[in-house]
This record gives structure tokens, sequence and C-alpha cells, in this order.
């Protein structure tokens, strides 16, 4: 027979020591912070639900539109041409995270993040329901039933979760069509809703913890983002060990552990079995530690029980847990913030200065100039325009400087272009060649809009230099 080599160490904590899957079904504990995070929980539920269907200056408050390249957010929308936005929004985002963490620790994966969200407190108050508390036995032939009406209860949540997802790429009406016509008049569109049902079904019903500690990694990332200052979920050594189980002598408790004074913490390891990853939290900072909260309202209701103060297991740092006083103003929490204004104002700024409409004016390929048969010189262009209102505009263009000896033929003459849609036309410059004094001359195009829009462009036109002899 073969011999198994244990591992030295625990590898995961989803993992069993022959390697298999350590499957969690965590024991609920119901304290303060976990009523605070259920409401917190079901807060988000509504937000998140309820977002792609407002309407902020008749558009979805949020719509990220991979396949049309438009970013919606809160009535603003946001296109792929804008990057110097979208890189100013995404390290606004990523300095958010990094302050967030340095102050409060991981209390974006405990309290906010929609894998924790729907965990715990959508899929596993489902699971406690069709299959009882951790550790009970179903009646005899109810476990094949439950566990049926339990799988098709995932279902239906996992399907409404999707829906819901894709309604933030591809907007409500395309989802109604959707739902309310027959798959053989959209087989992609199903195909795309079916998909990610199965992946939100898997999710949830099978990989489960195994996102946060295996997939996600922000877990491997507190290691550079967190200090000795910032705010985790610890456990006080100090005062808990040395543990060991209470044992009454004469209806008093006894505080001795082979003969030496007992800790607080009487070894009953609920802390480990409601951890949703379970994790043990004395074994101190862990990746798959999620900042839950669920170890401190366990051992807070024991510390009741035995007459303890709280606080054994405790939001704290690892500073003050070593009994050092713990550091609020520090480097990093004094860049962050500054760093963080500085994006937003820069990001505001951009977003409040922006015009209706973006015009360019772009030089054809091919040769610099054409000498037409009158002796006139004509260079070859683009003019491409984006709209950026909420209705059709209609676009022109005309010269303003040089006042004479310059024109502009658009093909077509006017241009009209519907909401957060580009298009541009074929523009003729054709100049005087008494005009060019040097080469190449410089020229204002002024591009108007039917919605009162009028933006002047530079654009510098290619010619022989006048000598002052006949065309």
């Amino acid at each position: 027979m073969e011999t198994l080599l244990q591992p030295e160490e625990r590898v995961l904590s989803t993992l069993n020591k022959d390697g298999s899957r350590r499957w969690m079904k965590p024991r609920l504990s119901v304290g303060r912070f976990w009523k605070a995070r259920r409401i917190a929980a079901y807060l988000l539920i509504l937000i998140f639900t309820a977002l792609p269907y407002i309407k902020i200056n008749g558009k979805p408050a949020i719509l990220l539109d991979i396949i049309a390249r438009e970013f919606t957010f809160f009535g603003k929308t946001l296109l792929a041409t804008d990057t110097l936005l979208l890189a100013l929004f995404m390290m606004s985002v990523f300095v958010s995270v990094f302050l967030a963490t340095a102050l409060a620790g991981r209390v974006w994966c405990g309290w906010a993040c929609p894998q924790t969200v729907y965990m715990e407190f959508v899929y596993r108050p489902i699971e406690r329901l069709f299959d009882g508390k951790p550790g009970t036995r179903p009646k005899p032939g109810a476990k094949g039933f439950k566990k049926l009406l339990k799988h098709l209860t995932y279902l239906v949540i996992s399907a409404f979760l999707a829906h819901t997802f894709l309604s933030y790429f591809v907007g409500v009406e395309n989802l109604r069509h959707w739902i309310f016509h027959s798959p053989a008049s959209h087989p992609v569109a199903f195909a795309v809703v079916v998909v990610t049902t199965a992946l939100m079904l898997f999710d949830f019903g099978i990989f489960r913890e195994q996102t946060c500690i295996v997939a996600c990694p922000y877990g491997r990332f507190q290691s550079v983002m967190l200090d000795r200052s910032s705010l985790i979920v610890g456990y006080d050594k100090k005062r808990g060990e040395p543990r060991g189980p209470i044992k009454k002598k004469k209806g008093d408790v006894s505080l001795d552990v082979l003969g030496q004074p007992q800790g607080d913490c009487i070894d009953c390891k609920m802390c480990v079995t409601t951890c949703p990853t379970g994790i043990d939290i004395r074994d101190g900072l862990q990746l798959e530690c999620i900042h839950c909260a669920q170890c401190i309202d366990a051992c807070d209701a024991v510390m009741d029980r035995i007459g303890k103060p709280r606080g054994l297991v405790r939001y704290s740092s690892q500073e003050a847990l070593e009994g050092r006083k713990r550091r609020l103003l520090r480097p990093r929490v004094v860049l962050y913030p500054l760093l963080l204004t500085v994006l937003l104002s820069a990001f505001v700024t951009v977003l409040l200065t922006k015009s209706s409409a973006d015009v360019r004016m772009i030089r054809e390929a091919g040769s610099l100039f054409n000498v037409l048969p009158e002796g006139r010189i004509m260079n070859q262009a683009r003019l491409r325009v984006t709209n950026r209102t909420s209705g059709p505009v209609t676009y022109s263009a005309e010269v303003v400087s040089p006042e004479r000896g310059v024109v502009i033929e658009l093909v077509p003459p006017e241009m009209t272009l519907q909401p957060n849609k580009m298009d541009s036309m074929m523009a003729r410059v054709i100049a005087e060649p008494t005009l060019f004094t040097t080469s190449p001359l410089d020229i204002v195009v002024r591009v108007h809009g039917t919605d009162e829009f009028a933006r002047e462009i530079h654009f510098p036109l290619h010619g022989r230099i006048w000598h002052g002899e006949k065309p």
C-alpha cells in the first residue's frame, strides 16, 4: 500500500491533508457585526439590482456597453477614445482600494464584495433552510427531495443574478427583449445568458469560498497594502493564552491549565466553526481571512456566557495586539488621500470641461497637396466628429482664417449624428496659391452644430511657395 506524504503545514484551509476538498459549512453566529453586515448586504443588493433601471439625463445610471465601446456613469457617457478620463477613473479606483485597505483592512471583502454579500446572505441561508444547521441530520427520505429543491432555488437565484449582471453590459431594454422573445430570435444572446447563469451557479453553488482564497488576488496583495497599523480582525494572545477548557471546582471556574494561570480562551473552537473560509483566527493574520467578523460575534457570545469581557477576538491592529499604540497618522494614510484628491480633481475637471462634441481634422494619406487646373491648391482631409449629447445633432464647417482665399468643401455638406456616435466627412480645402508665402499655411476651421456647438480647429495646408509667377 502506498504511503501518502503528509504536508508539514496546512496548505489551504479548504484542503484536507490528503488533498481532497474540504467543504465549508460554517455555523452562523448572530451578533452585532453580523446584523450590521446583513443590513449593508441587503442594501447593496437593492442598489445593485435597481441601478440599471435608474435613468439620469435619459441614460442608464450605469451601462458598460463593451461592444459599442461606450461607458455611461450617472448621466455621462465615456467613449473608448476618452483614454485620459478612463485612466484617471481606474487610477482613482485603485488608490481608493489602497486607502481603504490601509485604514480598514479588508473591509471591502467582508462587507461589500458581491462574492461575500451573495454567498453569505443569499446562498448560505438557502443552504441552511434546506439542509438544516451544520451537524443536523435530515429525516429519512427527505434528503434527496430537499437537495433537489435547494439546487432548483440556486438555479432561479443564479438566473436572476446573471440577468441583473448582464443588464449592466447590454441595457435593460435589450435584456427585456431577450426575456420575452423566443431564444430562436437571438441565439447568441440566449447562449450568453445560459453561460452566465451556469457560471453564477458554479461560483456560488460549487466553487464558493475558493473564489476568495484561490481566484481573487486581493488576499495576496494585502501583504503590501497593509501595514502593522491597519485595521484587522485579530486574536489577543496575551489575554487568551494559555488556552484550555474551563473546569468547574466547587461551583467556581478553575483558572489553571497545567499549573499555569489560564487565559480567557477556553479553546471551544467556535471561532473556527463559524469562519466561512475555515481558518483559525488564533493563528494570526492569514490571506484567507476576509474580515467578516463572524469569529468576533462567536467569541463575544462565549465571553458573555462565561462572564468574561468581550474583545478577545476583535477589530484591532498588529501593533495594538502586541501592546503598542496604534499609529493613525502615518505616511501612506497621508499620501493616498492626497493622491486620490489630485486624481479625482483632474477627473472632474476633465469631465466638466468636455464639450458636447469632439472634432478632429485628419489629413488623408497620399500626396500632401494637389494643384487644380486653374492653379489653386487643394489639400484632402477627413473631418471626424463625435456627438456627445443625448440627441441628434447636425454638423457643418467653414474656414474663418484667413478670411479670404480659402474654402472648405465637405462631402456631404452636412452630417447628422445620433447620440454618442462618431462619423467623418471628406473635406477638400482649396486655397489660392498667393497665400503660400510659407508652407505649411496654418488655417482655422470652425465646426458648427445645431445644438449651438462651435469649435475652432487649426489645420496646416501644404502647397508651393508663391514667388510671384503666374499659376
